[in-house]
């Protein structure tokens, strides 16, 4: 076990599922970020740090179409990004090629940043399907190799 966790595609997984998970917290940024700039707030504890007058406040009480984008994208990435890091793990520890590997988690960090990039900037369809295909066909194609790996143990 301690070999496969000294192993380059596990150094290599390390850093890509890092990648995408550092992505997946920045997204928290970019909520607040839009939260902020377009006062728009789900909860009226939130409203105080913008405002003391209680009827402005009121009025920031709206749900908004850009910061509903980016928190759709945000739960996107919990969607995706978790489930990658787990099977990821797993696949890892199957002692793949590592030029497969490296292909497996570049290809889906790659998918999840245009994924990202294309909601957010609301660049039409069907460029955000694609790449959520492309990451989740990746997800599938890892697992696919820790499920065959495991049923010939």
């Amino acid at each position: 076990m301690a070999h496969l966790i000294n192993s380059d595609v596990f150094l290599a997984f390390s850093t890509y599922a890092t990648i995408v998970v550092l992505k997946m917290i920045f997204m928290s940024f970019v909520t607040v970020y839009y939260r902020m700039s377009e006062k728009a707030f789900s909860n009226w504890e939130d409203t105080r740090r913008v405002s003391k007058d209680p009827e402005e406040r009121k009025k920031m009480l709206q749900t908004n179409p850009n910061v509903e984008r980016v928190r759709r994208c945000h739960q996107n990435d919990l969607e995706n990004i978790i489930p990658f890091v787990v099977i990821g793990l797993l696949y890892a520890l199957t002692s793949p090629d590592l030029s497969t590997a490296l292909w497996h988690f570049r290809v889906f960090v790659g998918s999840r940043f245009i994924h990202t990039l294309t909601y957010v900037m609301a660049i039409p369809q069907p460029s955000r399907a694609l790449s959520w295909m492309v990451g989740l066909l990746t997800t599938f194609s890892m697992a696919y190799r820790v499920l065959t790996t495991a049923l010939f143990l």
